[in-house]
């Protein structure tokens, strides 16, 4: 596989059915009470269940937090059981490493990016997570991090090599993960806002589009990049 694509703040069977169906690798809940997408123990238990019941193969449950306290986070492996923690607060890099130590789960961190000088933040991350997420600084007035519909200069990103699995985000859709990937020479996507019809409400016909589109991008690149490797070794 060419690269992964993540559908984040599912909240409904229905439209986590789609992203089933689509092929996406990883499906997001999020677990932060501020967020239109926000889902409950229970609902999110249920939407969890759900998804171990597809495949094999099946998408990776992500769990999406934002400066939990330790009896949050155990409520969530306890009830949840996702394979990956998404910290997408100002958790510092001793915490990220603290609760990937504690609860034995992959941990990614993600990161605002508006600037060159942001990348640089990502450094002593990169050193003990198990991948990185950039994402746009969220507008002035957001009360959320992520899920704003904004993106940032995906130049920003080229050439990156931080030592660890990298993912982008921030106003992606179908019509714009394709220059996206290609600006940004990242291969790993993930999505809310643009695959959504109403803040916070996901639509089944735009996460297949979606996923349909990272996934012709993706394959693309994973092309060039090939051609470009056999050139260098011919």
């Amino acid at each position: 596989m060419s690269g992964l694509v993540k559908i984040c703040g599912l909240s409904e069977p229905e439209t986590l059915v789609a992203a089933l169906d689509a092929g996406a690798d990883m499906i997001g809940l999020v677990f932060f009470e501020k967020s239109p997408r926000h889902v409950d123990l229970e609902r999110a238990a249920d939407l969890a269940a759900r998804i171990r019941a597809f495949g094999p193969p099946r998408p990776e449950i992500v769990a999406l937090t934002v400066n939990a306290d330790d009896a949050t986070v155990s409520a969530i492996m306890e009830r949840v059981r996702p394979d990956w923690l998404q910290l997408h607060g100002s958790e510092s890099p001793e915490r990220c490493a603290e609760l990937k130590a504690r609860f034995g789960v992959k941990v990614m961190k993600a990161l605002g990016i508006s600037e060159p000088d942001d990348i640089a933040r990502a450094t002593p991350y990169a050193a003990v997570v198990d991948r990185l997420l950039f994402d746009a600084r969220p507008p002035k007035g957001s009360d959320i991090p992520g899920g704003n519909g904004v993106s940032f200069d995906w130049r920003l990103l080229a050439g990156l090599d931080l030592g660890v699995p990298l993912m982008l985000s921030g106003g992606l859709d179908a019509a714009s993960v394709g220059l996206a990937l290609q600006t940004s020479g990242l291969r790993d996507v993930d999505v809310s806002s643009g695959v959504e019809r109403a803040r916070g409400v996901k639509d089944a016909g735009r996460i297949r589009e979606f996923v349909a589109a990272a996934r012709a991008a993706q394959d693309m690149e994973h092309q060039a990049a090939g051609t470009a490797q056999k050139g260098r070794t011919g």
